[in-house]
C-alpha cells in the first residue's frame, strides 16, 4: 500500500483534468456518504475535533478523511498545523487498501477544482480578471484553479483585511507566473473583476451584489456553517442562476441557507453539479449573466478526487 503525499499531489495533479474527472463522476449517481463527529474540552476557544467523512461507490471504491482540529495544538511551536488529516483508500470490490493519501492536499486541490469545474461551466469565456478575496492556504490554489480554467485571465488581484497577507500572497503568485498584485480597496477591485472568489471566515457579508459587473461569476468557498456568510441578499438578488456543488447541502452554508429561510431564494431553483453535468441544465447561457456558485465541498468530491489521484499517480509511473 502506498502514501501519497502532499509533494506527489502537486506533480501529478492541474486543474483542468480534475475538473473533467469531477465532471465525469456527477453523470453517475453520487456515493454513499457519512459523517461522525467526536469533541473534547481543548486548550482553544474551540472544542478538539477528530471528525470522520466516509464515502462509498459500491463495487468501485470506499474511502474515508480523517480530521484532527486542535486549534490550540501544542506541536504549532515544531510547524504542525490546527488541522491535519489522511485519506484511506479502499478496493470497492475486495475491501483491501489500496492507498493513503495526504488529506489537507487531497482538501486543497478537491476544493480548488470544485470551484475550477465552476468555473468552466459558469464564468465568462473571455474572462480577464480575478478578485481573490482571503490569503489563506486554499486561496493560491483557487488562484490558480481559475487561471488554469480561463487562460484569457490578465490580472488576478488578492485582498486580505491584513494587507501584508495579500502582498505576500500576490508575491508568491507573481513568482509562480500569474500576473498578481495586492489590493486595499475591496469594492474597486470587485466592480472591474469577472471572476470574485472568496475564500475566508466572515460571519458577516463582505461582497455586496451592487458591486458585481455584468457577467461577473461570484464562487463562494468559505462559509461552511450557517452562521457564516460572504455576499449579501443583493448578490442572491442580482444572480441570473443560483448553483452548488450538490444541492443536497443547501441547509449547511449561511450564503444559502439564510436566503431560503428568508423567502427571498427557493431551494428548488439550485441547480448543481449533477444536473448540469447529466445536461440538465446548460450553465452560463449569456454573457451579460451574473452567476454565483457555493462551493460547499462534501466526502463524495473527496473520493471523486482521491480516485483521480490513483489514477494519476498509477500514469506517472
Amino acid at each position: 500500500m502506498r502514501y501519497i503525499d502532499g509533494e506527489t499531489l502537486n506533480k501529478v495533479l492541474d486543474f483542468p483534468s480534475l475538473a473533467d474527472a469531477l465532471a465525469r463522476w456527477h453523470q453517475v449517481a453520487p456515493p454513499e456518504v457519512g459523517r461522525s463527529l467526536l469533541q473534547q474540552d481543548g486548550e482553544g476557544e474551540t472544542p478538539d475535533c477528530f471528525l470522520n467523512l466516509p464515502a462509498w461507490y459500491p463495487g468501485a471504491a470506499m474511502g474515508v478523511k480523517v480530521i484532527t482540529v486542535l486549534p490550540a495544538n501544542p506541536g504549532k511551536a515544531h510547524g504542525l498545523p490546527a488541522i491535519q488529516a489522511l485519506y484511506p483508500v479502499f478496493d470497492g470490490e475486495t475491501g483491501a487498501p489500496k492507498a493513503v493519501i495526504d488529506g489537507t492536499a487531497l482538501t486543497y486541490w478537491k476544493t480548488a477544482g470544485d470551484s475550477a469545474l465552476a468555473t468552466r461551466y459558469l464564468a465568462r469565456e473571455d474572462a480577464s480578471s480575478l478578485l481573490v478575496v482571503g490569503s489563506g492556504a486554499l486561496a493560491p490554489y483557487l488562484a490558480r484553479a481559475h487561471c488554469a480554467m480561463r487562460p484569457s485571465i490578465t490580472k488576478v488581484m488578492v485582498w486580505n483585511r491584513t494587507a501584508e497577507k495579500a502582498e505576500a500572497m500576490a508575491s508568491e503568485l507573481a513568482e509562480a507566473g500569474l500576473p498578481a498584485s495586492a489590493v486595499t480597496d475591496l469594492e474597486a477591485a470587485c466592480r472591474q473583476a469577472d471572476i470574485v472568489s472568496c475564500a475566508t471566515s466572515a460571519t458577516s457579508p463582505l461582497i455586496k451584489g451592487a458591486w458585481l459587473r455584468p457577467g461577473c461569476h461570484l464562487d463562494l468557498v468559505g462559509s461552511f456553517t450557517p452562521e457564516m456568510r460572504e455576499a449579501d441578499d443583493d448578490a442572491i438578488r442580482r444572480a441570473a442562476g443560483v448553483f452548488m456543488d450538490f444541492a443536497e447541502f443547501a441547509s449547511e452554508p449561511g450564503d444559502i441557507c439564510i436566503p431560503i429561510e428568508s423567502g427571498l431564494l427557493a431551494r428548488e431553483d439550485i441547480v448543481d453539479f449533477y444536473a448540469i453535468c447529466q445536461g440538465e441544465h446548460e450553465g452560463r447561457n449569456d454573457d451579460e449573466q451574473i452567476t454565483l456558485f457555493k462551493n460547499v465541498g462534501g466526502a463524495h468530491l473527496d473520493l471523486m478526487t482521491a480516485l483521480h489521484i490513483l489514477d494519476c499517480v498509477a500514469d506517472d509511473k
